[in-house]
Order: structure tokens, then sequence, then C-alpha cells
């Protein structure tokens, strides 16, 4: 099953400008949809934490293969299903190798498919979708899915910039509470030629330390008779 973004739908969001976007939208929001809309407002938590010791049980941890930590602070009353999804997928260990397949420069880069295509996921039923009027800013993370607005399931996405044409069309759960920099160093590419891994994916509730790259073990072994053989003359 696709697991990629409707590209489609998105690129012309994005590019149709502001005159040709307001004539194809040229009617006044029904009253019941503007109140549904203050009362979400009202009612959601929009203030995301910083602080990486308070409520850790809702702090994921992304160790990359670049050797840095990356930490996202868990909305629950955001998207409560997808923050269950993914701390369960976490603490499965399925995020563990799963590279950065899709990331596009000035857009997101998106992760959670072992099988880097963009087409894989869990085994775990797709998620009904829990779209929030939270805006998509730089740092925000995202479920990724499929034509079907009920589609999602492992994936998510980063968002390097403001992308507002994305709100309220996928499922924004968190927000990167410390090391942006090191998700705006990730390997570019669709796939990437040498994709950026998640080496392990934990809650910082668990105090799981961080896992490190791995040095390159050399692909011959240096013996003790070759280290005694008569240089050349």
């Amino acid at each position: 099953m696709l697991r990629q973004f409707a590209l489609t739908a998105i690129a012309a969001a994005l590019t149709i400008s502001a005159p040709a976007a307001a004539q194809e939208t040229n009617l006044t929001p029904a009253v019941d949809t503007v109140e549904a809309a203050n009362s979400e407002a009202a009612t959601l938590p929009t203030a995301v934490s910083f602080d990486l010791t308070e409520d850790t049980e809702n702090i994921l941890l992304l160790d990359l293969s670049t050797g840095e930590r990356v930490a996202i602070r868990l909305m629950p009353a955001w998207a409560p299903n997808h923050i269950e999804r993914v701390k369960t997928l976490t603490r499965e260990g399925f995020y563990n190798g799963v590279p950065f397949h899709r990331v596009i420069d000035g857009f997101m880069a998106q992760t959670g498919d072992p099988t880097g295509t963009g087409q894989g996921g869990s085994t775990l039923p797709d998620l009904e979708e829990e779209f929030n009027f939270l805006p998509h800013v730089r740092g925000t993370v995202s479920m990724a899915r499929a034509d079907s607005e009920d589609s999602a399931n492992s994936q998510f996405f980063i968002v390097f910039y403001p992308r507002f044409a994305l709100d309220r069309r996928y499922t924004n759960f968190g927000r990167v509470i410390s090391n942006m920099p090191a998700m705006d160093a990730v390997a570019r590419g669709e796939p990437p030629a040498n994709p950026t891994s998640v080496l392990q994916a934990s809650i910082a509730a668990d105090g799981i330390p961080q896992a490190m790259p791995q040095a390159q073990q050399p692909d011959d072994t240096i013996t003790l008779d070759m280290l005694n053989d008569a240089l050349p003359e």
C-alpha cells in the first residue's frame, strides 16, 4: 500500500497564487464551521514545552546515523491515537535502523518505512485521521499517508520550513524540541544515495542510552605475520 504523500494535491496547493486561490474559494464559510474551528482552538492546548525534563513519557528521541540525537515533543491532546501508535512502534523497536527515505530540501524529511521505498509500513491497522488546526511550522512532526485520509500507519515527516498547505490535511502530532540542526543536515534525495537513518528510537522516560554509529571495520584483517613482513627495498 502506498505510504507516500499525495504530492500532486500538495504541489497544486503550494503553487496556486493568492488571487487564483481566492477565486476558487470565493464562498463565505458556514457559521457552524467557523464555530467548530473556534471551539477547537479554545480547547486544544497549543503550547509546546521545550523542557527536556518535563513529561518525558511524551518525548520521542531519535538517534541518527550521524551521531546526533533529536528530541520530539509528542502532543497526545492533538492526536491521541497517532501518539499511541508511534510510542507502541518505538517500544517495539520498529523504527530502529529505518532510513529517511524521502528528504526534500526546503520541505521535509520522511521516515518510518523499513523498506526504504515509501510504500512500507507496520502490520498494525491504518489509523483514522486526527486532523487539527495546529499549523505545520518549522520542526512540526506530522503523519504521512496515502490518498485516503485514514491511511496513516507508521511513516511520519519533519518539516524544515512552514508549509501551511498541509494544515488540516495531515495529522500534526508533535514538534522537534531539541537539535533541529541535526534534521537540517539529513541527506537529501528521493531516496538519498546515502540516506541518514534512525539508529534507534526511544521514549525519554525509558532512559535508554543514546545509540552511536559504529566505526567501519577494515575489509582486510591485519595479522602479526603481515606486520613482521620486511618492507620492500
